[in-house]
């Protein structure tokens, strides 16, 4: 991401539960209204509240009816169900525009379908860039809000995730992706 000006002092954090540890929603007031700044998963490793801490240590655990809102979302989409994010909810102009471009095209993708690397890259006008699709979407700031685990590699291989490769796997799972005994998904619904 871009730094623009973002002090971190200005940043709040708060921090949910999940099936695959804490998730972290750092966000700030920009032009009034309440945003959201990163979403942080946590890793087999690392939690998401040692990541706010460690990278935003002036951030501070605060709390606002948007962003409580946006987290319960998040808890809902954990429990099944089919949520839908804003994209008027996230700083997107924090990233570059290429970013915002694949992340725009990412967030396209509906629950249940899947995208490959270069489908995402031939819908945005690069039909030899998966690889810098795949690197936009590795440093993707808003996981979950904008579903990246729906992108795959064109092997039909799951490719690398935020969190790990086996909540990759169990999101699309958990969205009716099926996977053969190798580890490839199993799907026709593909956009792109």
């Amino acid at each position: 991401m871009k730094n623009k000006n973002i002090k971190t002092a200005a940043l709040s954090f708060v921090i949910r539960s999940s099936p695959f540890g804490q998730v972290a929603l750092l966000w700030s007031i920009y032009e009034g209204q309440p945003k959201v700044f990163r979403v942080l998963i946590s890793t087999p490793n690392v939690s998401a509240k040692h990541r706010v801490v460690t990278l935003f240590p002036d951030s501070q655990n605060a709390a606002c009816s948007e962003i409580d809102a946006i987290a319960d979302d998040i808890e809902r989409f954990f429990s099944g169900e089919d949520i839908q994010f804003s994209l008027e909810i996230v700083r997107m102009d924090l990233c570059t525009e290429f970013q915002q471009e694949i992340l725009r095209a990412e967030h396209g993708i509906p629950r249940g379908a899947v995208s490959t690397y270069q489908r995402i890259a031939r819908h945005v006008g690069r039909p030899r860039g998966a690889r810098v699709v795949g690197n936009a979407l590795a440093t993707n700031p808003f996981p979950l809000i904008i579903p990246c685990h729906r992108a795959i590699r064109t092997d039909l291989t799951i490719g690398g995730y935020q969190g790990d490769n086996k909540m990759k796997q169990t999101l699309l799972q958990m969205e009716g992706i099926d996977f053969d005994k190798t580890g490839h998904v199993i799907t026709k619904n593909f956009v792109y």
